[in-house]
């Protein structure tokens, strides 16, 4: 068992009453191994704000674990939540480095912090998907000597977002020079724009640091990619949203009935906290490949939702939050050598051969890369084995693989986790709540 409370340094635009709320509402962290089998569980207790809940799910994303179960609770002016975390493999966490990063992370999510991509340029890029799009895109760039070095792509619903960073091929700097950014800029548009979308394709160039697939979200939703007509059919795994409204205690219910995988809380929460609702009280449960996520909402101003087209509105939200990075298609992976014009070169072989790239991720470390890449046909249906085969034999089999991935839930049985579940969570919270408020009124001397 772990506690954080240790000092830091100040951000330089904190006034100095901001530093004595900080003082005031310093998180308290707690992670245990021992109280639940299957999970390890990690408790925060801190004051409360706008966007606190999505602060802390976001350090559990940027890791890659998975929230198994959550029980959380926001009301009056205390944030205090229980997460049961593992890793991709199901496992509990036994990183000492990996338990340290997470200490030292949610004890300090009063104040937010965006993704450290510094000395790269950021491209923006919104429009309507097709086969062989991401091809040009990176083709474009190869042309115009950026190197990527970073880059995400989602699609949803016949719309393709994605935040690509790069650098210049020359001189490993960041792409400054204004003419050299226009050019950027008007080509990307022009491919983005291809025959039928004139209105509504945008690049964006910037120097501007954030995290990656918060923005992907934000970027999806001012395209309003909830409102298009799915290019696929619906399937059984498809999410099922339902928002009723709780009169007595005027809140708004949400519940979101979805498979379970990776980051799915984190998207969810995302898009609530980007819609400017609060969430005061949630509860988060998975059972095998299921997910069950119940959450109390109201308006930041304090009212629940009042009509139906906003009520439609959330779920049709919510429901393309689950499902802008849900798995579609064949995951395969390329691990090589980096070198320029590579992801063009890649990409293209996936355009002659009909594949469709559902979504990518990009990353650089040092001299190699490790690029995934989610592939289907060109109706977007799964893609046959033998081109997948003849694909990689073009590319090289020892590069590119096919990968399955990691099963998300622990068959094991979670008893003891049970027993310590739900009531276990509010007594926490209710003595650490009851506790702090006794110290800052002075009647005890120590808080922990």
């Amino acid at each position: 068992m772990a506690c954080f409370s240790g000092a830091m340094e100040w951000p330089p635009v904190l006034d100095e009453y901001e530093k004595l709320v900080f003082r005031m509402n310093t998180p308290r962290v707690v992670i245990d191994n021992g109280s639940c089998s299957s999970a390890t569980v990690v408790k925060v207790d801190s004051a409360r704000k706008h966007g606190i809940l999505l602060d802390a799910v976001q350090v559990f994303t940027d890791l890659n674990l998975s929230i198994k179960k959550a029980y959380i609770c926001c009301d009056g002016r205390w944030f205090m939540d229980v997460f049961h975390v593992t890793d991709q493999n199901g496992n509990k966490l036994t990183d000492q480095s990996e338990i340290s990063y997470i200490e030292q992370s949610l004890g300090t999510i009063y104040h937010r912090r965006a993704n450290d991509i510094r000395g790269l340029t950021a491209l923006e890029l919104t429009g309507t998907d097709r086969v062989g799009l991401l091809s040009e895109v990176f083709a474009v760039l190869a042309d115009l000597q950026c190197n990527v070095v970073e880059a995400k792509v989602w699609t949803h619903n016949g719309r393709i977002a994605s935040l690509i960073y790069v650098k210049d091929c020359n001189s490993g700097s960041p792409i400054e020079d204004s003419q050299h950014i226009n050019r950027i800029e008007a080509r990307l548009k022009h491919v983005l724009k291809g025959d039928n979308d004139i209105r509504s394709a945008k690049t964006t160039v910037s120097m501007a640091v954030t995290h990656t697939e918060r923005r992907l979200h934000q970027m999806m939703f001012a395209d309003r990619d909830y409102e298009r007509k799915p290019i696929l059919q619906l399937s059984a795994d498809s999410p099922v949203v339902t928002v009723q409204n709780w009169t007595e205690r005027g809140y708004s219910l949400v519940n979101v009935q979805c498979k379970d995988r990776t980051k799915l809380l984190f998207d969810v929460v995302c898009t609530l906290t980007d819609m400017e609702y609060d969430v005061f009280h949630a509860t988060v449960n998975t059972a095998g490949d299921k997910a069950s996520l119940e959450f109390h909402i109201k308006h930041m101003d304090g009212t629940a939702i009042s009509s139906e087209p906003e009520r439609q509105r959330v779920v049709q939200c919510l429901q393309a939050s689950a499902e802008r990075r849900a798995s579609k298609g064949v995951r395969l992976e390329l691990r090589t050598a980096d070198r320029v014009g590579l992801l063009a070169e890649v990409t293209r072989t996936f355009r002659e051969n009909g594949l469709n790239v559902t979504r990518a991720e990009i990353s650089t470390t040092s001299d190699t890369v490790l690029n995934i890449f989610y592939v289907t046909d060109a109706l977007g249906n799964p893609a046959d084995p033998k081109i997948i085969e003849a694909v990689r034999h073009r590319i090289g089999l020892t590069d590119l693989q096919v990968k399955e991935l990691p099963s998300l839930y622990n068959e094991k049985a979670e008893q003891e986790e049970e027993a310590v579940g739900v009531a276990g969570a509010v007594l926490w919270s209710l003595g650490s709540m009851v506790r702090r408020n006794l110290y800052h009124l002075g009647l005890i001397r120590s808080y922990s």
